[in-house]
């Protein structure tokens, strides 16, 4: 049998939500470990001693431990959808970097001594700029899905979560309909799934089977 690429993963992370997708999408099979945060296991600290999800381990060894990086290994090599004509590096990089400063600020205030309104203000403000290119097409690069909408949507639908009226009474009906129907999608249902953590001597899970 051959031996699969290994997934480190936490199901909750967008990170690792986002990088999932791709690889679901892609129909990359791989063996999908769910870790606990708080008790990390030794064989993803010794592939990638940052000790953040995602991680993807090849089967040379070879280690792919961003997110990002990891979604373009997966539509590389097969993208059935087309996700990679909508590899908008600089959308993108606003919405890992600036907003999700502001989001980070704006959920966990305790966390970081911060203003969560001010930074909920400031999310707003990015979330307005994409109710503009909603309006024009109904995904964020054209008429369907691709890798844009999908590194940006576990960030905006944890900004959304983290006061659901507040964000449900905000004049954005074109981003309403864009997240509900991406939280709605059968790929989204299909990359939360629960799983207990993975122990060593495991049989594996596979997942992402194309």
């Amino acid at each position: 049998m051959t031996a699969l690429p290994i997934l480190y993963s936490f199901r909750r992370c967008p990170f690792a939500m986002r990088a999932r997708m791709a690889l679901l999408v892609s129909g990359r099979s791989v063996e999908l470990r769910e870790i606990l945060l708080r008790a990390k296991p030794q064989a993803m600290l010794d592939a990638s001693p940052k000790g953040t999800v995602p991680v993807l381990v090849l089967p040379d060894t070879r280690v792919i431990d961003q997110s990002l990086d990891i979604m373009r290994w997966a539509l590389a090599r097969h993208d059935p959808e087309g996700w990679l004509r909508g590899d908008d590096a600089e959308l993108i990089e606003r919405f890992d970097g600036p907003f999700k400063h502001h989001l980070d600020r704006y959920k966990y205030p305790g966390r970081h001594g911060s203003d969560p309104i001010e930074h909920r203000t400031a999310g707003l403000e990015h979330l307005e700029s994409l109710e503009q290119r909603l309006a024009a097409s109904a995904f964020l690069c054209g008429s369907t899905r691709t890798l844009a909408d999908i590194a940006l949507f576990p960030f905006i639908r944890q900004f959304a979560a983290t006061d659901q009226a507040w964000f449900d009474a905000q004049p954005l009906p074109q981003m309403h309909g864009w997240l509900a129907g991406l939280i709605g999608s059968d790929l989204f249902a299909s990359v939360m799934l629960r799983l207990p953590p993975w122990q060593p001597g495991d049989a594996p899970t596979v997942f992402a089977t194309g």
